[in-house]
């Protein structure tokens, strides 16, 4: 340890007392540069070769043999779930545990930066990448869907259905599955979800603008592993962050496609298949091209501002549609619900409701943990110069409650409809009877007034937030394979996005849902090791800070 203040090359200089970590190391030591035609490259060696061939050798894999492929994501996607559902509830569980004793810990006052640092984004814009880049697509997918499959089949805690066998509602059960169905999707989407984005964030943006340390992950690990984080131990956790970031991402934009495809069946009759989806994937990829090229401040910023905008007027739109009353109530509701439920909810052990634990919450831990490289060092590309308080703050309950108040209104609508009038509810059929869940969204904006219009919105902020993930996304793996590096040559971020939506392409063709579902659980199971080690790491950083 050193008082110098130099950091890194490329790096920002902590303004103000900050106990930088002084090494040899200078970011793209190890790279490989050099020109190509036009295009300059500036790749780091191996972390950038071992992962980019890897990809393109299961992209090559998934579509010589897709049968087989099928088969092999089928039956991995149930194998890891059912045998390290312990693990992944039991790691999600002390990340939040952590964050919560970061925000009242004497630590809590340490800014990100330096004592001077003032933060780069205001909080309008700040609150709109975190938005956008964190949970986009998903909330668009499931914000209907999940609310009623968990009120109406995944019986959590053993909840009973308000439903019969025979289709007719079992009066007593309506309150508690309704109250339940709202908490246990709250439970997806609140503090343990932010907490795993605002651990990684927290590490890379303390080790980078505080330590002078390269912004990729394995800098994270200097308190533990001291200079081998520039070897073989750093190549492996960067390596495996590309992989689960790709992986990750690959699932949100598949999801996006089958979703934007239902959406287009279900007002222009456009037919709904694979290939349609491909093609989605493929047009919206190179959207997402144009945006890559822009960069940060000209590309994802102006997207997720606008895309909060469209979602704010959407989610408003609802509300009142619905009937504010009923909305709140339902959010009112669910919260209760969460709060008395979230620690049975949290258990790992002893449980009954494995459809639920093992189908949906193990699934989901894993997939927040594929995102977290990619989310965690987005916002922290975004956050410096605040307070570890005030970021943790931020980033874990704000969005949470933004997540809430969508479930509640969303869920809450479609709940609404299919309790009300089971018989008639496009949702009921959707959702309940044939389990369709790219349609959900749709089927319950057809209960509503100007449903035409607000599907076409719905359709848009599918896309928009699809771009906006690949666009993130690209910088981010694109900055770990460049060795730290946040100006690498734009024709590696082009590389990166091309093969995000590939990967996504022959998920999609290799088994759908499950196959998606297969590949990120997979990549996220590694990953939980490293970020439960990350935890050390920061406190070791936050322990070494001046206060």
């Amino acid at each position: 340890m050193s008082d110098s203040t130099e950091g890194s090359p490329g790096i920002p200089t902590p303004e103000g007392p900050s106990e930088v970590i002084t090494t040899d190391y200078e970011i793209g030591q190890d790279n490989i540069t050099t020109q190509v035609g036009p295009f300059g490259l500036d790749i780091h060696n191996p972390v950038f070769l071992i992962s980019g061939l890897s990809i393109m050798a299961f992209v090559f894999y998934a579509l010589a043999l897709p049968e087989q492929a099928e088969s092999f994501f089928g039956w991995l996607r149930p194998a890891l779930t059912s045998t390290f559902d312990w693990f992944f509830l039991g790691a999600a569980n002390i990340f939040v545990l952590f964050c919560l004793f970061l925000i009242v810990s004497p630590w809590g006052g340490i800014r990100l930066g330096g004592a001077h640092a003032t933060p780069d984004y205001g909080y309008v814009g700040w609150f709109a990448m975190l938005f956008a880049a964190g949970m986009g697509i998903g909330l668009m997918f499931f914000g209907v869907l999940e609310p009623v499959y968990h009120m109406a089949i995944s019986e959590p805690l053993g909840v009973p259905s308000p439903f019969a066998e025979d289709g007719t509602i079992i009066a007593e059960n309506v309150e508690a599955a309704r109250q339940m169905g709202l908490a246990a999707t709250i439970y997806h989407w609140g503090l343990h979800p932010w907490a795993i984005y605002a651990i990684v964030a927290l590490a890379l943006a303390l080790f980078t603008y505080n330590k002078g340390l390269p912004l990729t992950i394995r800098s994270a690990f200097y308190p533990i592993f001291g200079e081998r984080v520039w070897g073989w131990t750093g190549h492996i956790i960067d390596t495996l962050a590309v992989f689960a970031t790709l992986f990750g991402l690959a699932t949100s934009l598949g999801f996006g496609a089958q979703q934007a495809n239902a959406g287009l069946e279900h007002i222009f009759g456009i037919p709904n298949n694979v290939t349609v989806q491909v093609i989605l994937i493929t047009v919206i990829t190179a959207i997402a091209l144009i945006s890559v090229v822009r960069g940060l401040d000209g590309g994802v910023k102006v997207l997720s501002e606008i895309n909060m905008v469209i979602a704010a007027l959407l989610l408003l739109f609802v509300f009142i549609a619905a009937g504010p009353g009923n909305i709140l109530g339902d959010f009112i509701n669910g919260m209760v619900g969460y709060v008395v439920d979230l620690v049975p909810l949290s258990n790992p052990i002893g449980r009954e409701d494995t459809g639920y634990m093992q189908g949906w919450t193990a699934f989901y831990w894993a997939w927040w943990i594929s995102w977290s490289p990619f989310v965690g060092m987005f916002i922290a590309r975004v956050s410096r110069g605040r307070t570890v308080r005030e970021f943790i703050i931020c980033v874990l309950l704000i969005p949470s409650a933004v997540c809430v108040l969508w479930m509640a209104t969303f869920g809450g609508a479609a709940i609404d409809q299919v309790l009300t009038d089971p018989v008639n509810s496009a949702v009921k059929a959707q959702v309940i009877d044939a389990y369709n869940p790219p349609i959900s969204l749709f089927a319950m904006l057809e209960g509503l007034p100007l449903s035409a219009i607000t599907s076409t919105i719905g359709i848009v902020l599918v896309i928009v937030f699809f771009v906006t993930s690949s666009d993130s996304g690209s910088l981010v793996i694109d900055t770990i394979t460049a060795g730290g590096k946040i100006d690498a040559p734009v024709p590696q971020r082009v590389f990166w996005c091309t093969f995000e939506g590939a990967v996504a392409i022959v998920l999609l063709i290799g088994g759908g849902l499950t196959s998606l579902q297969a590949m990120v659980i997979s990549t996220g199971l590694p990953f939980t090791a490293v970020l439960l080690l990350m935890c050390w790491a920061i406190l070791k950083g936050l322990m070494s800070e001046p206060r």
